[in-house]
């Protein structure tokens, strides 16, 4: 597929993915959208003005330089956001650095929505990758990152973040996994344009998370720390020992692979 042929799909699937979700995606412009953007985002992760998810100057700055800040809305209402800012090597990478979707709204496709609106954002400006981190426990979140995007896990960032004090966050280590999404991969690319989740891969192991970390969190916070040491211990020592992760199953966890050649892109 050339590259005009694969950014035309990509426009397509984003659009295709917004309608499905019932919203609609578009850029943020202006210091005035982008302290919307912002409000929401605090809101989300329980932040007030003094413990910003960002600093607004900085996010005037982000805006004002070209890089990604978009809106999700619903019936004219901004439900949704995310950030994304370029990375080396220059100008091939966009790292996205924050995603949020009001909490009542998390399962009808509007994070999707996003990242396709993303991705087709991406690729018009001659990107390659999206990188982006994510908390290894939530298991949602490693379901829709790996098998239904298509993103490749390449590495275990123990307490990236060092201590935050948002309401999602607080309490735990920041360790984070670092995914690599490549735009042009042709598997990518069929994966979203038929809006299907990667087929289940075999694999050498199994390294499980638990289903609800965030309900465990409040139950039971000691559990919840054994579960974040445990994690830490095998998922991050066996993707150091050249070990890579190949796919995620709900219940279950990370599929690793010994031989995998994918994350090596």
């Amino acid at each position: 597929m050339t590259e005009d042929a694969m950014l035309q799909q990509a426009i397509i699937d984003a659009e295709r993915a917004a309608e499905l979700s019932s919203a609609t995606i578009r850029e943020m412009q202006g210091s005035a959208e982008e302290v919307q953007v912002l409000d929401l985002l605090n809101r989300i992760w329980g932040r007030g003005q003094d413990n910003s998810v960002l600093p607004k100057d900085f996010l005037r700055v982000l805006g004002k330089t070209g890089n990604y800040i978009s809106g999700a809305f619903v019936n004219g209402e901004l439900v949704g956001a995310s950030l994304g800012l370029h990375s080396s090597p220059e100008r091939l990478t966009l790292h996205s650095h924050i995603s949020g979707v009001q909490p009542q709204l998390i399962g009808n496709s509007i994070g999707y929505a996003l990242k396709l609106h993303q991705r087709a954002w991406a690729l018009g400006r001659g990107i390659e990758r999206i990188e982006w981190t994510f908390d290894p426990l939530i298991s949602r979140n490693a379901n829709f990152n790996i098998q239904k995007l298509g993103a490749v896990p390449v590495e275990y960032l123990e307490n990236f973040y060092g201590p935050m004090s948002d309401a999602i966050n607080a309490g735990d280590s920041s360790d984070r996994l670092l995914v690599r999404w490549h735009l042009r991969d042709p598997a990518v690319a069929a994966l979203l344009a038929e809006g299907t989740r990667l087929a289940m891969i075999d694999g050498s192991g199994v390294v499980a998370v638990p289903d609800d970390i965030e309900t465990l969190r409040i139950a039971d916070p000691e559990k919840a720390r054994e579960w974040r040491q445990q994690v830490r211990q095998e998922l991050g020592a066996r993707l150091a020992g050249g070990e890579r992760i190949v796919g995620f199953t709900r219940g279950a966890g990370y599929i690793l692979d010994q031989t995998s050649e994918k994350g090596e892109k």
